[in-house]
């Protein structure tokens, strides 16, 4: 099946979505599809894609996130595959609230298992669909960032530009 590749300009930098039928497959922020590709199952794998300069409702996520309203990422449809507890754990991840990052052992724990603490980390390395499985909210116990296919400083900014809107948000609230 064919999928749709869009290349937006964001304050992070160029970010990239591949979606097939309004469901995104990758997205992360480079401008090369070709860092995206490597990390959808094969069985996901689109056979062509076709640039498109909009992706509705996923476009409209993605400016309400740098608008300040992390909220309609979390609605984005996803499609990944892997095992029982990544899967899970995939899911687990869109629920971390904005401006409330966890750490790693806590993931572990909010995903059902607080043993497999390698496997929530590798959960976020191996999600392929950055911002809308937001695996940037995952830290390391210490209060250090860890690691981020995208980059530390990515991270950095995505943590700081929703710790900021969170405080808002209360303040407002």
């Amino acid at each position: 099946m064919k999928a749709q590749l869009l290349v937006m300009s964001t304050p992070d930098g160029p970010f990239t979505i591949l979606a097939q039928d309004g469901v995104v497959l990758a997205s992360g922020w480079t401008a090369g599809p070709g860092e995206l590709t490597g990390q959808i199952h094969p069985e996901l794998r689109p056979g062509d894609v076709e640039a498109v300069t909009d992706l509705g409702s996923i476009s409209r996520a993605v400016e309400a996130f740098y608008a300040g309203d992390p909220a309609p990422a979390m609605a984005v449809p996803v499609r990944q595959k892997s095992g029982p507890f990544r899967s899970h754990a995939w899911d687990v991840l869109r629920t971390v609230r904005p401006g409330s990052p966890v750490t790693y052992t806590e993931y572990a724990e909010l995903s059902g298992n607080p043993k497999a603490v390698r496997a929530a980390a590798s959960a976020c390395a191996f999600n392929a669909a950055a911002l809308f499985v937001p695996c940037h909210r995952v830290i390391r116990t210490d209060g250090s960032l860890g690691g981020f296919r995208w980059g530390l400083a990515i991270k950095e900014s995505l943590l700081a530009r929703e710790a900021t809107e969170s405080l808002l948000a209360r303040e407002a609230g």
